[in-house]
């Protein structure tokens, strides 16, 4: 049996923190805000994950009202995430993303970020998609958006 799941999330950049996407820290200006560290590919990958196995959602798991989470690392929501799919029975075949971004630019991090991503999800990198666009005509340039989407099978 597959499942599909699909996750987004977005933060505005922020001055004075670190820029972390897909658990890499990346050189920029301007870091995303966030309850937790702002790594807006692993909440979408989180949500993702989540949806897949109609669990609650990643807000709901770990609200931004309760400061346990304040600055907290996002591979830890990951890891919650992935713990209730093998517990469903599931595993993943591939996991997709597109972010979308005015800068930094992603493709000299892409493979960095990729590997990263396969590590914390017990995956080949191959199985793991990392793609970036530019938010032409949306007015969002500062701000960030990630799309993420995983098959799994059971």
């Amino acid at each position: 049996m597959l499942r599909i799941g699909y996750g987004f999330d977005s933060h505005e950049f922020k001055p004075g923190i670190p820029l972390i996407i897909g658990g890499v820290r990346l050189q920029h200006t301007h870091g995303l805000g966030g309850h937790s560290d702002g790594d807006l590919l692993l909440h979408a990958i989180t949500d993702a994950l989540l949806g897949a196995v109609a669990a609650p959602d990643i807000g709901a798991l770990f609200p931004p009202s309760d400061p346990k989470w304040k600055g907290a690392d996002s591979s830890v929501f990951l890891a919650e995430a992935l713990r209730r799919v093998h517990e469903a029975g599931y595993r993943i075949c591939n996991l997709d993303t597109t972010l979308v971004m005015a800068a930094p630019k992603i493709g000299p991090h892409a493979q960095a970020i990729r590997d990263r991503v396969a590590e914390l999800m017990g995956v080949e990198p191959s199985a793991v998609g990392i793609k970036a666009k530019t938010p032409e005509g949306l007015g969002v340039d500062n701000a960030a958006q990630c799309h993420a989407v995983v098959l799994l099978i059971k």
